[in-house]
């Protein structure tokens, strides 16, 4: 399965670090500063031996100055959780004209087996919940190549094919997914509730990260002259000359993705967008290279 990430793409994910900007609560050997004392690699403090510590943890230099017994408290490292909610409305079944086999949901693909590669390797757990398709499915995270392997499985399987009245995002999202993790939703952006979600669990101590996924013939409106647009959702047809409507539809949708950005943004909530000619690492490098910094 490992046929998913492009052999371009996964050259380029070794300088990729999923990091989180919350402080885990777990114990284990991640990348992550946890909460926790005691042996470590980085410094924290210095405290009264007590009862429980082991004397190999006295530092015996200060013993010798003061006369008394301290231990070196060092912060562990933490695995992260690591959740991937893919949107699998059928709006993600998507793709431009001049790529037709390559959809938003084949780049959710990538990019979601990207975020599970590195979080293996990073020794940090990942899971996987879908939302807005005709049914909802998942794995709980889990650290290990065989889980990683599993979650490519599901990923590889994963059809966009969610109508109208299926968009709904399970209210359970936040009872499925611990505090402290890392929550990265990969959508196109163009279901509310989705977005709600986001913002509800960034407020109740998630670190929620969006890509969405654009075309380019949305973003740039390459359409010509008289055009038939159907919602794949609803089946909704409207016919409209594409020269004409060109100007007035980037005016407005990109007001309407800059507004979603910065709604996000007021939120906690970390929102990049993809467009499909890019190559499927970019979003993530813009979302970790510079520590989560807010769109």
């Amino acid at each position: 399965m490992s046929s998913l990430i492009p052999p371009e793409v996964r050259a380029r994910l070794k300088s990729l670090r999923i990091s989180s900007r919350l402080t885990p609560n777990g114990q284990g050997l991640g990348l992550h500063t946890g909460r926790g004392r005691g042996a470590g690699l980085e410094f924290a403090q210095y405290r009264a031996y007590g009862q429980g510590d082991e004397p190999r943890q006295i530092d015996w230099k200060l013993y010798a100055r003061s006369d008394r017994y301290f231990v070196r408290d060092a912060t562990r490292d933490s695995p992260l959780s690591v959740w991937l909610v893919i949107d699998t409305s059928a709006s993600m079944a998507q793709a431009d004209p001049e790529r037709p086999d390559y959809a938003r949901i084949d780049a959710a693909r990538i990019i979601a087996a990207c975020i599970a590669e590195r979080a293996v390797q990073q020794g940090d757990s990942v899971g996987l919940i879908t939302v807005g398709g005709r049914s909802t499915q998942g794995l709980p995270a889990a650290p290990g190549v065989r889980h990683r392997d599993r979650l490519l499985l599901l990923l590889a399987s994963l059809v966009a094919d969610g109508r109208d009245g299926a968009r709904a995002t399970p209210p359970l999202l936040s009872a499925q997914i611990a505090a402290d993790a890392l929550v990265i939703v990969i959508s196109d952006g163009f279901d509310d509730s989705l977005a709600e979600s986001c913002e509800r669990l960034a407020a109740a101590r998630r670190d929620v990260r969006a890509i969405r996924i654009l075309t380019v013939g949305e973003t740039e409106f390459t359409f010509q002259g008289s055009q038939r647009f159907i919602d794949p959702e609803s089946g909704r047809e409207r016919t409209l000359d594409a020269d004409a409507a060109r100007s007035g539809f980037l005016d407005r949708f990109g007001a309407a993705r800059r507004e979603q950005l910065r709604g996000l943004a007021r939120h906690g909530v970390t929102g990049v967008e993809h467009l499909l000619d890019e190559p499927a690492d970019v979003p993530l490098h813009k979302l970790f290279a510079a520590r989560g910094r807010s769109a």
